[in-house]
């Protein structure tokens, strides 16, 4: 599939991105609030130790010498970035609050073009669940559906293996480790023929171990690339649970495969259909869901979210007092409409305070536009 041409970049300008999004404090939602405060990642940089000091901190962004170092591990690895603003960034994952401003990939990005789904599931799975999700990905990606998982033991691995070789579709690896790193181990080969012969993603910079903090990150990338998320196998705590909960916030199609109750790795699956989940029992329910997905799914999963617009935000506004916007937070996340309503401030002002506070190393975000004081 072609795909039109990208924006020319100037080379400054990309090497400043990632150095802006690399530095201390700084994440995907206050990434782009300073772009669009400042217009340029050149200006963001030079603005920062200001905005640090109105938190009362000091501030050194990431150093030049490490992004070099950086851009030259992605090159030697055979990726290349791809920017939030291109025009092959998956135009599903761009509508995800906080989705990653920069991402590096390896392999075929045509394939996030088509449509996607997800499967994920237990690592420990049973042989027969394993069987069949090897069964759900081939039998999709002959449909031309894209399967998105994210290489681990198990339910992902098998989904990978299922969807490789398909005439149609085809098959995205989203890894919770630097775009060089292969976890887990003993699957190396697949990581390579799915960069080779499908797509490989990472967020997270070159030479990154896989920590437990990085696979929910992981997560909200595999949910937000897919219009519809299938949960094949799950114990109640899994991990796969988050990705059908970020799935159901995105507001995106949660489905599971139903399993005895009495085996205790079907319960999370179980779990989901008893929230609303769409139960499923073969490829052709899911074909069905996602084949006419016009941004209204069928299942009542739902979490909760915020109702604060990013994109009303007057970044030109002068911020409000930033001791007096921490005094309204705790360690507990609150939406930051709340803030707004309680401050009597502007969304503008009030972002712009959070915004410093961030910089300075006091505020943490949260899933569905809540912040919190960073405890400690």
């Amino acid at each position: 599939m072609a795909t039109a041409a990208a924006p020319v970049l100037a080379q400054e300008e990309a090497f400043a991105r990632i150095r802006l999004l690399r530095s201390p404090n700084i994440g995907p939602v206050s990434f782009s609030q300073l772009l669009r405060r400042f217009g340029s990642a050149v200006a963001a940089l030079e603005a920062l130790p200001d905005l640090a000091a109105r938190g009362k901190r000091q501030y050194r962004a990431a150093p030049a010498s490490r992004i070099e170092e950086e851009v030259a591990a992605v090159r030697k690895a055979g990726a290349r970035y791809l920017f939030h603003d291109m025009p092959d960034y998956p135009a599903l994952l761009r509508e995800v609050e906080g989705a990653p401003p920069i991402l590096t990939v390896r392999g075929n990005l045509s394939l996030a073009s088509n449509p996607c789904v997800a499967m994920v599931g237990a690592r420990n799975a049973s042989a027969a669940a394993v069987k069949l999700s090897r069964d759900f990905a081939s039998a999709l990606a002959g449909e031309g559906f894209t399967v998105v998982s994210g290489l681990a033991r198990g339910i992902d691995g098998a989904a990978h293996e299922g969807a490789l070789g398909a005439a149609l579709g085809g098959t995205i690896g989203v890894i919770a480790s630097g775009i060089d790193i292969t976890y887990p181990p003993q699957h190396e080969k697949l990581q390579e023929r799915v960069a080779s012969e499908g797509l490989l993603i990472a967020e997270e910079p070159p030479t990154t171990s896989p920590r437990g903090q990085l696979f929910p990150k992981r997560n909200r990338i595999i949910a937000g690339l897919s219009a519809g998320t299938l949960v094949v196998e799950a114990a109640p705590k899994s991990g796969s649970l988050i990705t059908a909960r970020l799935a159901g916030e995105m507001g995106r199609e949660v489905m599971a495969i139903p399993g005895s109750p009495l085996e205790p790795r079907s319960e999370g699956c179980n779990k989901l259909i008893r929230e609303g989940a769409v139960l499923v029992h073969s490829p052709e329910d899911v074909v069905e869901l996602l084949s006419d997905f016009d941004g209204n799914p069928r299942s009542t999963f739902r979490e909760p979210v915020s109702a604060f617009e990013h994109d009303d935000i007057d970044y030109d506004a002068e911020p409000a007092d930033a001791a007096d916007i921490a005094g309204l937070l705790t360690t507990a996340p609150v939406p930051v409409d709340e803030l707004v309503r309680q401050s009597g401030e502007s969304a503008g002002a009030v972002q712009m305070a959070l915004l410093e506070l961030e910089i300075a190393g006091q505020l943490e975000r949260h899933a569905g536009g809540r912040v919190s004081l960073i405890s400690g």
